[in-house]
């Protein structure tokens, strides 16, 4: 059974940072692809950031330059650095994953249409 289960979501002011970390169990895909997606209030789920197998990233416009996703395979944690923290950043932040590559034709970054496994979530708010 595949589990994704997120952390270190908090509150924070602007121009800080957090680390947020997805712990993946049960997930034994050799080629995959990985992300973390986010909901502001009121507003639809958007892509953040991708990892492929391969280890290419994929960010969005709006935190290239400020965050960074990573993966830990030995422990099976995927990681997103959130640094120089902007209000507009506050949202539930959703770690997924699918068992394809991230340029599987079934992915779809800006909606996370294609991914078959999510996380909770976990609360990221930033004050002005």
């Amino acid at each position: 059974q595949v589990q994704l289960v997120e952390s270190g979501g908090d509150s924070v002011q602007a121009g800080g940072s957090l680390r947020l970390s997805c712990s993946v169990s049960g997930f034994l895909y050799s080629d995959y692809c990985m992300g973390w997606f986010r909901q502001a209030p009121g507003k639809e789920r958007s892509g953040v950031a991708l990892i492929d197998s391969d280890g290419t990233t994929t960010y969005a416009d709006s935190v290239k330059g400020r965050f960074t996703i990573s993966k830990d395979s030995a422990k099976n944690i995927l990681y997103l650095q959130m640094d120089s923290l902007k209000p507009s950043d506050t949202g539930a932040y959703y770690c997924a994953a699918t068992a394809v590559r991230c340029h599987h034709r079934a992915v779809v970054f800006s909606s996370g249409r294609g991914f078959g496994y999510w996380g909770p979530g976990t609360q990221v708010t930033v004050s002005p």
